[in-house]
């Protein structure tokens, strides 16, 4: 199956984006933070401020920066090291169409950072990655545009008219991408709703008694890389590579060609149901949105018959429900040789089991290595059990004091992870406007 929507003359085109204040911002003002928010610093954590965020040993969260929209990022999404030593940090700005930006950040030799406003007028910009020709690309809610960051006026658009999936209307707005071993571009278009219900909770049902909703979401696309000379092209036709997911945001592919997905289960009142997912993506694999949930268990609203769980694809692991997965990687750095190859996860979710960076253990393909019997720990304190029989992620959480502590910390939202050269891991926090490092003590 083909579905094609036009590109605006992608290859060739300069994309409408709005920049301003290439100037820097100043660095010396004062980082205004409301006091519940603020991340409060003693000590040293490898050469940055520490926070008191509790952390495990051998381990330590440092202040890069935090503050407010007059001296950078409102809400820092994606982090993205430059060859010079900067960073690229997608700003999401607001859940509004045309709030976000794309900012870079300097440190300077005394510590203190300098932001330059590179693009303004972005729609819910996210994901930030280098791409195999050097340029780099940036997800917007409805495209991807890709730039050279010393010439940001000249991005262009290389994917377009994706879907205008405004929160609040349809409920998974945000685009992510990973680029995939024979170029392609395997992008996120989130489900329209949380499981094709109405406001009344009821199903929204085609004549065969399946969900309504549009049959172009709830996936992950392929498009095709165009060989051919000049600037690296894909084809405006793109194909269904994986469907049945209600939220990709968190992608990876793995060295061995190996593509991995965190889903945002759907959103139950109860605090331990139901489980988040990794999952190992596959060419024409269904993963069971909106019908199936966990291992193979039919969702609220949907009845066994109708989600043939059974026939779905399952995951390769059970995630603590509500954790929210919003970023993949593996790590590779000097710093932390105990860490290498581990699968480092944001969990972004503000419930009991949000707030958290993992690094699980895997194997040669990438896989989360996987127990039986496990549990899960919580906030304030204690641990919740997984399914018996299902597997969970043999994690280590590298964050386990990420709660919010007044006058100390605010509960951790972490966002983008990116491993700097030193090793060090940049983490993103959104809520809180902060742009955080996990170095030694």
């Amino acid at each position: 199956m083909s579905r094609s929507r036009p590109l605006a003359a992608v290859a060739i085109a300069a994309a409408v984006i709005g920049l301003a204040n290439l100037a820097p911002l100043a660095p010396g003002a004062a980082q205004a933070q409301s006091p519940a928010r603020a991340y409060r610093v003693e000590g040293d954590c490898g050469g940055r401020p520490a926070t008191m965020v509790r952390m495990a040993p051998g381990y330590c969260l440092g202040r890069v920066w935090q503050g407010n929209a007059s001296q950078g990022p409102r809400m820092p999404r994606a982090l993205l090291e430059l060859a010079g030593g900067d960073w690229l940090v997608s700003d999401l700005g607001s859940w509004d169409p045309g709030r976000g930006a794309l900012w870079r950040l300097h440190l300077q030799g005394d510590g203190s950072v300098v932001w330059t406003r590179l693009m303004s007028g972005l729609s819910m910009p996210h994901t930030l990655a280098k791409g195999p020709d050097g340029r780099v690309y940036l997800a917007e809610m409805s495209r991807i545009i890709a730039f050279d960051p010393a010439r940001p006026e000249a991005a262009i658009a290389v994917i377009d008219n994706l879907p205008d999936n405004r929160l609040h209307e349809n409920r998974h707005p945000l685009s992510a991408f990973v680029f995939d071993a024979d170029g392609a571009l395997l992008v996120n278009v989130g489900a329209p709703s949380d499981r094709c219900l109405n406001a009344a909770g009821r199903q929204v049902t085609d004549a065969r008694g399946l969900c309504a909703e549009d049959d172009d979401q709830a996936m992950v696309r392929r498009y095709a890389a165009v060989t051919g000379p000049g600037p690296k092209r894909w084809s405006p036709d793109w194909t269904p590579y994986a469907t049945g997911l209600r939220n990709s945001v968190a992608m990876v592919r793995h060295a061995s060609g190996a593509v991995y997905q965190g889903e945002n289960s759907i959103d139950l009142s109860t605090p331990d149901r139901p489980f988040d997912e990794i999952n190992r993506l596959r060419p024409g694999a269904d993963y069971g949105w909106p019908y199936c949930t966990d291992m193979a268990t039919a969702q609220p609203g949907w009845t066994t018959a109708q989600g043939r769980c059974g026939e779905k694809t399952s995951p390769v692991s059970l995630l603590p429900p509500h954790a929210a997965p919003l970023s993949m990687l593996y790590y590779s750095g000097p710093m932390f040789p105990q860490l290498e190859g581990r699968m480092l996860m944001s969990w972004h979710g503000y419930r009991q089991a949000g707030g958290r960076v993992v690094a699980i253990e895997t194997n040669a393909e990438g896989a989360p290595l996987t127990d039986r019997r496990a549990s899960y720990a919580v906030y304030p304190r204690g641990a919740r059990p997984y399914p018996p029989t299902a597997p969970a992620p043999r994690a280590r959480v590298l964050t386990p004091g990420w709660n919010a502590i007044p006058g100390q910390h605010p509960m951790g939202a972490p966002v983008g992870l990116a491993v700097a050269r030193d090793g060090s891991i940049w983490i993103a926090d959104d809520r809180n406007a902060a742009i955080l490092r996990i170095a030694r003590p």
